[in-house]
């Protein structure tokens, strides 16, 4: 399922991650999913809401540079290679997975988030 995400870019020093966080939890936004990477300079904070444009806003209010994209949510299955059958399909759409994350789930025991260069080729390639 095509669901959006927010990321924001963090500057890499103590109390960066606090701040973004009182800044969320301020605007009264329930997050399911986070990500958190980083380099020797700055991080992106990967965030799946309720709603992400009520986050892009006031995360831009207070200063942050973020965005809000399309990612593929995959509920994945107790299953030996579910989820190598999952990027099989979506390398055999000539799609590229640029990055993927797991999440909790209601309906089973995980769920992935994965970022494409193009997600609903590869979210019908899955389908499919």
């Amino acid at each position: 399922m095509l669901i959006k995400q927010l990321s924001v870019f963090l500057e890499n020093r103590p109390g960066t991650l606090d701040e973004a966080l009182k800044i969320l939890k301020e605007a009264g936004i329930n997050m399911k999913a986070l990500s958190l990477a980083d380099t020797s300079e700055f991080g992106v904070m990967r965030i799946i809401a309720d709603n992400p444009d009520d986050a892009k806003q006031a995360m831009k209010k207070a200063g942050y540079t973020s965005i809000v994209n399309e990612v593929i949510s995959v509920e994945l299955k107790h299953e030996v290679g579910y989820l190598a059958g999952i990027v099989e399909k979506i390398s055999k759409a000539g799609v590229n997975i640029e990055y993927m994350y797991a999440a909790p789930s209601e309906d089973s025991a995980a769920r992935m988030i994965i970022k494409t260069d193009d997600a609903a080729r590869a979210e019908s390639a899955i389908s499919g």
